[in-house]
């Protein structure tokens, strides 16, 4: 991979746009645009070879996506280190270059799970998946966070799910090597922006992410309410109040209060105290109120043991 900056802050390629690497000579074809932002690109695409979709991101600088790759490898490494037990890690596919209008941009593969942006698939499913959605991107964060490093820039938009409720970050432009400041962020999302706390990365940087994003998904006129306050007037009190005050979110309340607060002892607690909840929620009531449709019934029946399955799955890892 050749040093290299790209001027432009966008990459505008259509769909069918063939990718082909200088070096190595793959092939990809672009499907569609998965994401973008203040370092790269990222495309669904499909490798020629043998037909499977990747995820690949097209840099706009060598430096920032070298940092990038380091991270993906060390995922792998940890993830062989921690033996079959683990889910596939084999995060990274290839790294190359690619030229485009007399330029060379870097970019690199990965794996991709086929599925939707975590706010349509819980628009599709219904809330209740953030049960399972949300462990799985706790255990990727605790992924991260075992291999010193912190994902910085982590909203809806950068976390895929699938059928099931795996789930895959796409976009690794704001990793963090702990400790240092965090190299990119959505306001949103960011505990500095709530007055809550500093920049440098640290993995409560990312538990307080996280609870905003549930907080974005579950309550999200509130959040956008307390967003447009000025700086001086916003603060984390207002994230609290939300939690406190909307039905959707109880059942996380005290959860989402201790990630807002930072007062995990690690991730794998949080990861466990997570579990917890999910698993109280998944035993379903027996009582129904009279003259509920039995297809009502069975249908919420159904939803349960896929919600059910999906936990399952999950729980073995």
């Amino acid at each position: 991979m050749e040093s290299s900056a790209t001027t432009s802050s966008k990459i505008s390629l259509p769909q069918g746009t063939r990718i082909i690497g200088r070096w190595n000579g793959g092939r990809y074809v672009i499907q569609r645009l998965l994401g973008q932002g203040a370092n790269g690109v990222v495309f669904l695409v499909k490798r020629e070879k043998n037909g499977k979709l990747y995820a690949l991101k097209l840099g706009f600088d060598t430096l920032d996506i070298q940092s990038e790759v380091n991270v993906l490898k060390a995922l792998q490494r940890q993830g062989r280190r921690r033996g079959a037990a683990e889910r596939d890690l084999n995060y990274l596919v290839e790294v190359d270059d690619f030229t485009y209008q007399g330029r060379e941009i870097p970019f690199y593969v990965m794996r991709y799970v086929q599925g939707e942006p975590l706010r349509a698939f819980l628009a599709r499913r219904g809330p209740r998946w953030l049960d399972v959605a949300g462990l799985q991107l706790l255990q990727q964060l605790g992924q991260l966070h075992r291999s010193g490093w912190v994902f910085g820039d982590l909203k809806p938009e950068n976390v895929l799910v699938g059928a099931y409720g795996e789930v895959e970050l796409i976009d690794y432009g704001g990793v963090t090597s702990e400790g240092h400041s965090v190299k990119q962020f959505t306001e949103w999302y960011d505990r500095g922006f709530w007055g809550a706390g500093s920049r440098t990365a640290d993995p409560a940087y990312d538990w307080f992410s996280f609870a905003v994003v549930c907080i974005h998904m579950l309550a999200e006129s509130a959040l956008k309410k307390a967003a447009t306050q000025l700086p001086q007037t916003r603060s984390r009190s207002d994230l609290l109040a939300i939690v406190d005050g909307h039905e959707a979110l109880a059942p996380y309340r005290a959860w989402l209060k201790r990630a807002l607060h930072g007062e995990f002892s690690d991730t794998a607690e949080a990861c466990r105290l997570w579990k917890e909840i999910v698993t109280r929620r998944i035993t379903p009531r027996r009582r129904t109120r009279p003259g509920t449709p039995g297809w009502i019934v069975g249908a919420f029946a159904v939803s349960l043991t896929l919600l059910a399955c999906a936990l399952y799955l999950t729980f073995r890892f």
